[in-house]
C-alpha cells in the first residue's frame, strides 16, 4: 500500500508557527492573575520560575491539580525549545569549521580565494548600508514617534525602565583597531568552545588556504576527512530538524503569551515601520541581486530558504540559524559548497542588514519622541555607526538592543529612549533575523552565479529525486 505523502518541512514549521502565535494569544488574553488564584498559586512569577522568591507569604501553598498540570505543560514547551536551540548552537560551530577548510582548501587557488572574499565583504557592507538608508527613509516619512503620547511614553519607561539600564551599561562603543584585532583568536580551540563565530571563521579559512600550500598528497588526506565530517553533520542537521515544527510552536508560544497585543497596539506605527523596511529589504532589495543578477525566480529562491527563514523568525539568531541556511542553500538551492561554506558563516558574523535597518529606525523613532530633530549629517553619521556596529554584533538574540546604544550615542539621541521600545523588541528581533539570513541567502546565490557554482532547477530536482548518487556540483572537488 502506498504511503501518503509526506508534508513538506517549510509547510511544518509554518503550521507550528501559527498554531503557536494562536495560542500565545489565548493564553495572554484568557490567562490571567485571576485564572491562577482559581487554582491556588497567589505568586504566579515564582511558581513559573522556581528560582523567584514568592513576594508574598505562604503563596502557592495549596496548588490544584491543573496548576501542577499547567506547570509541566509549560516547563515541557520550554524543555522543547531549548533542546531544539542547542542541537542547533551544537551543529553551528562544526560544520562551520569542517564545511569552511574543505571550501578553502578545495579551491587550489588563492586568487580565486581572494576574488569570492572581495565580493562577499563587499556586497555584505553595501547592503547593510541600504539597508539602513531604506529604514531612515521610512522612519522621516510616516514619522511613527508622533503616534505615541507622552502618558504612553513614560508608562513604558517606568515599566522597562531596569532593563534599559541594563542594555546601557552593557554597551561599549566598538574601536575599530580592537574589532579588527579581535578577529584572530589568542587561542582557536576556546574560540570554537565560546562559539565566537568570527574568530572561528578566521581559524578556519586560515587552516583552509594553509592545506593549499602544502603538497598535495597531504592535503588530500585531511581535507578529505573534513569533507566527511561536513556530510555527517549535515546529517546532523536533518535529525535536528525532525523535531523543528514542535520546537518553533515551543519557541513562538513563549514569546507571544509574554508579550500580547497591549504592547504591540500602543508602538503599532514603530514596528510597523520596521517590518515595512525589512519586507522591502527582502522583496525588493534582495530580488536585485538573486533575480536580476544571479538569475534565480522569487519561487524557486523562497521556496528553497523558507526552512531558514522560518527557523531564524522562531529562534531570533542568525548562528544558531547557520546550519540550516547552509542546508537550505546547498541541498535546496543548489550552491556548490565552496562557496556557501565561505559565504554563509561570514554572513551569520557580519551581515546584520535587519538589524541595522532596525537600529537606523529605532534612532529616528527615539529621537521624533523628544521632539528632536536629526540632521543629514547626524543621519549619515547613524548610516556609518550602525554598519560598523553590525560587523561587530553577534548572531544572537537581543545583541542588536545592545548596540543600539552605542548609535544612539553618536548622534546624543537621549539613552532611557530604550525604555519605550523594549517591550517589541523580541518580536521585531525575530523579524530582523529572518531578514538577516536571506539577505546572507542572496550574497551567497549572486557569488555562486558569478562563479559558475549553483545548480539549474533541473538538475537540483534530479539531485533531490536521486539523493544518493554523487553530486555533479561536488564531484571532483577533492581532484581540482
Amino acid at each position: 500500500m502506498a504511503s501518503s505523502p509526506r508534508i513538506a518541512l517549510h509547510w511544518q514549521i509554518l503550521i507550528g508557527l501559527i498554531a503557536g502565535i494562536l495560542v500565545g494569544l489565548a493564553i495572554n488574553t484568557m490567562w490571567n492573575a485571576e485564572t491562577w488564584a482559581s487554582m491556588g498559586i497567589d505568586d504566579p512569577a515564582s511558581w513559573i520560575d522556581h528560582t523567584k522568591e514568592p513576594a508574598i507569604e505562604n503563596a502557592n501553598a495549596n496548588p490544584s491539580f491543573i496548576a501542577r498540570t499547567a506547570l509541566f505543560v509549560h516547563n515541557l514547551n520550554n524543555f522543547v525549545g531549548d533542546l531544539f536551540m542547542r542541537g542547533l548552537r551544537f551543529i553551528a560551530v562544526p560544520i562551520v569549521v569542517f564545511s569552511l577548510i574543505v571550501g578553502a582548501s578545495s579551491l587550489n587557488d588563492l586568487a580565486k580565494l581572494r576574488r569570492i572574499g572581495t565580493k562577499t565583504i563587499a556586497i555584505y557592507l553595501a547592503t547593510t548600508a541600504i539597508a539602513i538608508s531604506v529604514g531612515l527613509l521610512f522612519a522621516n516619512i510616516i514619522n511613527p514617534g508622533s503616534f505615541v503620547s507622552e502618558e504612553t511614553r513614560d508608562g513604558f519607561a517606568a515599566q522597562f525602565g531596569d532593563q534599559a539600564k541594563a542594555k546601557i551599561n552593557a554597551a561599549q562603543a566598538p574601536d575599530i583597531w580592537d574589532t579588527v584585532l579581535n578577529i584572530v583568536p589568542k587561542n582557536p580551540f576556546n574560540a570554537i568552545a565560546e562559539g565566537n563565530m568570527l574568530q572561528v571563521v578566521f581559524a578556519s579559512l586560515l587552516v583552509g588556504i594553509a592545506l593549499t600550500l602544502i603538497k598535495r598528497e597531504k592535503a588530500t588526506l585531511v581535507i578529505s576527512f573534513f569533507d566527511a565530517m561536513t556530510d555527517v553533520i549535515i546529517k546532523v542537521v536533518e535529525i535536528v530538524l525532525i523535531i523543528a515544527p514542535y520546537a518553533v510552536f515551543a519557541l513562538i508560544v513563549e514569546q507571544i503569551a509574554q508579550m500580547g497585543l497591549d504592547v504591540l497596539g500602543a508602538l503599532a506605527a514603530y514596528c510597523l515601520v520596521v517590518v515595512a523596511g525589512l519586507l522591502t529589504m527582502m522583496l525588493v532589495v534582495y530580488p536585485i541581486g538573486f533575480k536580476l543578477i544571479a538569475g534565480v525566480g522569487y519561487g524557486r529562491f523562497f521556496k528553497a530558504i523558507s526552512p531558514a527563514q522560518l527557523l531564524a523568525f522562531s529562534s531570533a539568531s542568525s548562528s544558531a540559524t547557520l546550519p540550516v541556511t547552509m542546508e537550505c542553500c546547498e541541498q535546496r538551492l543548489g550552491i556548490k559548497e565552496e562557496v556557501s561554506s565561505f559565504v554563509l558563516p561570514i554572513g551569520a558574523t557580519i551581515n546584520m542588514d535587519g538589524t541595522a535597518l532596525y537600529q537606523g529606525v529605532a534612532a529616528v523613532f527615539i529621537a521624533q519622541l523628544y521632539d528632536m530633530d536629526l540632521s543629514i549629517a547626524q543621519q549619515l553619521t547613524i548610516v556609518l555607526t550602525a554598519t560598523l556596529a553590525s560587523i561587530g554584533t553577534a548572531g544572537v538574540p537581543g545583541v542588536g538592543m545592545i548596540m543600539l546604544v552605542i548609535v544612539l550615542q553618536s548622534v546624543g539621541i537621549p539613552l532611557h529612549g530604550i525604555a519605550v521600545i523594549l517591550g517589541v523588541d523580541r518580536i521585531l528581533d525575530m523579524c530582523r533575523t529572518s531578514c538577516n539570513i536571506t539577505g546572507d541567502a542572496m550574497v551567497c546565490a549572486v557569488v555562486a552565479s558569478s562563479e559558475g557554482a549553483i545548480e539549474s532547477p533541473e538538475q537540483v530536482a534530479a539531485r533531490l529525486a536521486h539523493p544518493f548518487d554523487e553530486d555533479p556540483v561536488d564531484k571532483g572537488r577533492l581532484d581540482n
